[in-house]
């Protein structure tokens, strides 16, 4: 309907334009004369002519603009297509259930499987403390804890007879440890110095190295199984080596008092 509407507007452009020319003409110059007649006649025409050329040339730039449109929309129709399959494949993507990459976690059974856990668990939170703690001193205490905690929970895969002993340990004495360290935590973070706050950091401190030797302790104690069933095999292997004459009864007093 535009495009009509704009045809119909070049075609009758010039015959406005000569209309109008013709009237303002009329009053400038007598038309009963010949001269004033040629030259209302000449000014009319080429009015109309150079509407004519100027209508034409909006028409053509008119159509020039539309067709370029035109041509845009399929692109843009495209575009607008593929941007909605990459939203549909990202949201499937994101719908669908991460592939299992990761290996799956080492299992040791129902009673150690949760001693596992709880160790790790309180490993992390000590961790966090160690990083929060800016006390040096405090700090290598916390690690020296971590490093025997690790050693106490693997034990129970060495030797599942421990787990009572380790759950012990789990349960009551590593929980306090941490619960007294998050109130060190606390109190050294109000950058403040007095007397009951110094006091119950002094306090702390030296329990931690309480803790500490009773949690080697505990560690030596956890091996006092292993130590006797080594000895039982070493005592073993010297009887059969010295039945079977492969070492002399000189070499088996002498192993046996070692």
């Amino acid at each position: 309907m535009s495009n009509r509407r704009n045809r119909r507007r070049v075609f009758a452009s010039p015959f406005y334009t000569f209309a109008i020319v013709w009237l303002l003409m009329s009053g400038i110059f007598p038309l009963f004369s010949i001269a004033g007649l040629l030259i209302t006649l000449g000014v009319c025409g080429g009015a109309a002519f150079l509407a004519g050329r100027i209508s034409a040339s909006r028409y053509a730039q008119s159509q020039e603009a539309r067709e370029a449109e035109l041509r845009k929309a399929p692109s843009v129709r495209k575009t607008d297509s593929a941007a909605s399959s990459v939203r549909k494949s990202n949201y499937a993507a994101e719908q669908a259930p991460a592939s299992p990459t990761a290996a799956p976690k080492k299992s040791y059974g129902p009673e150690i499987d949760p001693i596992l856990e709880e160790g790790n668990r309180a490993l992390s939170e000590m961790g966090r403390l160690y990083l929060s703690i800016k006390d040096p001193e405090v700090r290598r205490k916390i690690n020296e804890i971590m490093r025997i905690t690790d050693k106490i929970t693997q034990d129970a895969i060495a030797d599942p007879s421990d787990i009572p002993q380790i759950k012990k340990f789990l349960n009551y004495y590593l929980p306090t440890t941490i619960k007294l360290l998050n109130a060190y935590d606390r109190m050294s973070a109000q950058g403040i110095e007095g007397e009951n706050l110094n006091k119950s950091m002094n306090s702390i401190n030296e329990m931690l190295d309480a803790a500490i030797v009773a949690y080697k302790k505990r560690l030596d104690s956890l091996f006092a199984n292993q130590a006797l069933d080594i000895e039982t095999d070493i005592d073993v292997m010297n009887k059969m080596l010295a039945r079977e004459g492969l070492i002399g009864e000189k070499d088996f007093q002498v192993a046996e008092s070692n």
